[in-house]
């Protein structure tokens, strides 16, 4: 991303300042509630180059700042899915009623570098390249992208991150979930499922807990299927955010509390995860990285690895 460095040394030349005084339009970012939109300004800034403001709340319910005052990794990630959102949609064209499936997903953060929780909200700069647009033929619509960005606070780079995304109309994601028409769907009276404590996965409450246990064996299974965030809008597949939390929390208790915030992850979503029956999640921890593959029906539908820096 040569072509930003200018940006972040003093002195140079900037464009107009980005504005943190209200959010894009929930829509834009697949929200319903106005206090889960992370985006407050997208400008373009010449071919497949963007700029924007993201503001990441102080006291998020979901990912709360750690003792020290850090913001939850996973709120790259978040900012990351937002922005692969807001400018298909905004820019590629992209109609509003399109399908917009998660390819993959990674970020690295610095943690010598990443910004502390003030007295409000932090203010996040994004500098970001799109590629790889794929045309979809017809009225020219792409079928798919995938985005770069690189995350300022202050000025100062703290993470990067990158994801692709395909994008479907109603007539192929109907043929894409019939293939799937004989997914099982579990039987209605089902035993209640075992869940950690949520001390244990570093999580405020039971509701943001998204494991079961079955023996040993872990599941994909959210406690409440009417959270706030990960359900902050309908939905009939687990979402993305939901397995990379999933995987998080898998990584805190294989640990045993060794590995809770990751500085790396690695995400590729392979096929659709369907709520029922839960997915079993297989986790294997090795120093500190941990390896994670969702299967269901046999088959793996999301693999990935989360990195953690040094533990004091």
């Amino acid at each position: 991303m040569h072509g930003w460095d200018g940006l972040c040394r003093p002195g140079s030349r900037r464009p107009r300042p980005l504005s943190w005084s209200r959010t894009v339009p929930r829509e834009l970012v697949h929200r319903t509630s106005v206090a889960e939109v992370l985006l407050t300004d997208v400008r373009p800034q010449g071919p497949g180059r963007f700029l924007a403001a993201a503001q990441w709340p102080r006291s998020h319910p979901t990912f709360p700042h750690g003792g020290d005052d850090r913001h939850s990794p996973l709120m790259i990630a978040e900012t990351l899915r937002q922005l692969g959102i807001y400018l298909p949609l905004r820019y590629y064209g992209v109609p509003p009623d399109a399908h917009l499936l998660i390819t993959d997903l990674s970020f690295d953060l610095d943690p010598r570098a990443e910004p502390r929780a003030g007295h409000g909200a932090t203010e996040v700069t994004c500098l970001i390249e799109v590629g790889g647009v794929r045309p979809a033929g017809g009225a020219g619509t792409p079928s798919g992208l995938r985005l770069r960005t690189r995350l300022l606070a202050g000025g100062r780079p703290f993470a990067t991150a990158e994801g692709g995304a395909r994008f479907l109309d109603a007539g192929q994601y109907t043929a894409l979930r019939a293939a799937r028409a004989d997914r099982p769907t579990g039987p209605p009276g089902r035993t209640p499922p075992v869940r950690p404590e949520p001390g244990r996965l570093a999580v405020a409450s039971p509701r943001d807990v998204v494991l079961a246990l079955a023996g040993d064996q872990l599941l994909v299974d959210p406690a409440d299927p009417r959270h706030p965030y990960y359900f902050d809008h309908d939905t009939d597949h687990v979402p993305g955010m939901a397995l990379l939390e999933a995987a998080r929390q898998a990584a805190a208790l294989r640990s045993g509390g060794r590995l809770l915030r990751p500085t790396g992850c690695r995400l590729r979503a392979l096929r659709i995860t369907e709520f029922r029956p839960p997915a079993p999640l297989e986790c294997t921890v090795h120093h500190r990285s941990c390896v994670f593959r969702v299967r269901q029906g046999g088959a793996p539908t999301a693999v990935g690895v989360l990195r953690y820096a040094r533990t004091r």
